[in-house]
C-alpha cells in the first residue's frame, strides 16, 4: 500500500512524474466551466491539473498527502504566474467544506475501498448545486500493464463502482475502456481506465 512518504520519495526524484501538462480527459471538459468558478483537485501531486485550471481562471484548491508533491505544485504555480491554494491532506479524512466547489477533479486517485467511499462522500458534500465532478482512474483491465496504476486490485475503479459511488449525481459521461497515456514517465502507453463526468 502506498504511503505519503513513498510518494515523497517519488516526487523528490527530480522532474515531474506525470508531466506538467493536464490530464487529457480533464482538459477535454474545459468547455463546461468558466473563469471565476471554484475547483478542487484531489490527489493532485505535483500540481499539473490544479495549475491548468488556475490558468483557465478558476479559483483552485489542490489536496495531496505528499508534502514534496504539494511543494512542487506551489513552485509550478509560481513559475506559471497563477494562484494556487495547495494543501497537504488526506482525501479520505479531509474536512470537505459544504457546497463550496463548482468543479472537483478526481484524476488517478486510487484509495482502499473504505477511504475511497469516505472521499466520495466528501465530494458529494463539497459540490455546489450544478457543480461538476470529473474522474479518470485505472480499471481492473489495467492489471499487468506497464503504463501505470496501483498493483492492488481493490484500488482500481470500474464503471459499476463509479455508478454506485456517485449515484446521487446526474451522469453526463461514463465510459470504461482503453486510452493512450502520455503523462510523464509514470503514465506511458496503452491503459485501461474509467472516465466520468457528473453534475450535482
Amino acid at each position: 500500500m502506498s504511503t505519503s512518504l513513498a510518494w515523497d520519495e517519488r516526487y523528490r526524484g527530480g522532474g515531474f512524474q506525470f508531466g506538467e501538462a493536464p490530464n487529457d480527459h480533464l482538459r477535454a471538459q474545459c468547455w463546461r466551466w468558466r473563469s471565476g468558478m471554484s475547483a478542487l483537485c484531489l490527489g493532485d501531486g505535483e500540481g499539473r491539473n490544479g495549475v491548468f485550471l488556475a490558468e483557465q481562471g478558476l479559483n483552485v484548491t489542490t489536496l495531496d498527502w505528499s508534502e514534496v508533491g504539494v511543494s512542487k505544485a506551489r513552485a509550478l504555480a509560481a513559475r506559471r504566474g497563477v494562484a494556487l491554494d495547495a494543501r497537504v491532506g488526506d482525501a479520505a479524512a479531509w474536512d470537505y467544506p459544504e457546497a463550496s466547489f463548482d468543479l472537483i477533479a478526481w484524476i488517478y486517485l486510487h484509495l482502499p475501498p473504505a477511504d475511497r467511499h469516505a472521499a466520495a462522500q466528501g465530494c458529494l458534500r463539497a459540490l455546489k448545486p450544478g457543480g461538476l465532478l470529473v474522474l479518470e482512474c485505472f480499471s481492473p483491465a489495467q492489471e499487468g500493464r506497464r503504463s501505470g496504476g496501483p498493483k492492488l486490485p481493490e484500488l482500481l475503479w470500474s464503471r459499476a463502482l463509479a455508478e454506485a459511488e456517485f449515484a446521487a449525481l446526474q451522469t453526463l459521461e461514463l465510459t470504461e475502456g482503453a486510452v493512450h497515456l502520455d503523462e510523464g514517465p509514470r503514465h506511458q502507453g496503452l491503459a485501461e481506465v474509467v472516465r466520468g463526468v457528473w453534475r450535482r
